[in-house]
Parts: structure tokens; C-alpha cells; sequence
């Protein structure tokens, strides 16, 4: 027998009849219908909000808004990308005070980070606090060295 629409039928026992509530003792679901006795569960209009609490403020209103919490220590750094280094000299050892003598840093308030755009076309020796995986790349690649300093 080939299965077609108009011979289909369900699985014996796979429905079950729906429960009739409030409908007396015998029925199993009597006068409160399984909801207890009283209390905001058992009222009808029941299910309250998402996320409601009692009238206590909130979780969602309790949490920081925005995006993000904040960060508590936050690591800052004196960035400089490495198309900047190209202006010194040739083979000459840069970090943070160098830089601020030759003006390519003004707030050197912060540990020296160097970031990896531009390129890089003069060989130098870096001391800085930390370095990008690029910018250590192509200062190595160059032929220079990366000295990590705090």
C-alpha cells in the first residue's frame, strides 16, 4: 500500500484529548484547575512579563547600561604605528624618550605600544612596553630587533 494524503492517518495514542479544566471534581481539574489556591499564579491574566520581579527593580534594570561594563585597570599604552619610525636614523635604538625628542610623540604619558600599519623601510632596534604580532613582524623582518622594556 502506497502512502498518499488521502490515506493518512496518526499513530494510535499519538494525540491525547484535551484536558477540560474547571469542569468538577471527577474531571481531575476541578474548581482551580491546578493553579492552587491563591496568589498571582493562580489569577487570571496571569504569566507577568518577562524579567518582572515582584516590583523589585529589575535585573535588567539594576545592570550597568550601554554596551560594556567598565574595564576597573585598564592597560594604557602611548601608541605609534610603524610608518612613523621611518623619519630616524638608520640603526639607531628607539623608545619612548627618543621618540618624544625627535616630536613624533607630545603626551608620552603612558608605556610605548607600536602598532603594525605602514611599513617599515629602515633597520632600528625597538624598546617599547609591547608590541603587535604585524609591527614585530616587520620590524624583524627588516632585519631589526624588538626589545620589550616596561
Amino acid at each position: 500500500m502506497t502512502i498518499r494524503l488521502d490515506n493518512l492517518k496518526r499513530q494510535i495514542g499519538a494525540r491525547h484529548r484535551k484536558l477540560r479544566k474547571g469542569r468538577g471534581i471527577a474531571a481531575g481539574q476541578g474548581a482551580s484547575c491546578g493553579f492552587g489556591m491563591r496568589g498571582q499564579k493562580s489569577r487570571s491574566g496571569r504569566p507577568t512579563r518577562p524579567g518582572f520581579e515582584g516590583g523589585q527593580m529589575p535585573l535588567y534594570r539594576r545592570l550597568p547600561k550601554l554596551k560594556h561594563f567598565p574595564i576597573i585597570n585598564p592597560k594604557n599604552f602611548t601608541i605609534v604605528n610603524i610608518s612613523k619610525l621611518n623619519r630616524l636614523e638608520p640603526d639607531s635604538v628607539v623608545n619612548l624618550n627618543s621618540l618624544v625628542k625627535d616630536g613624533i610623540v607630545t603626551n608620552p604619558r603612558y608605556p610605548l605600544k607600536v602598532l603594525g600599519n605602514g611599513d617599515l623601510k629602515i633597520k632600528i632596534t625597538v624598546q617599547a612596553a609591547a608590541f603587535t604580532s604585524s609591527a614585530k613582524a616587520k620590524i624583524e623582518a627588516i632585519g631589526g630587533t624588538c626589545e620589550i622594556r616596561d
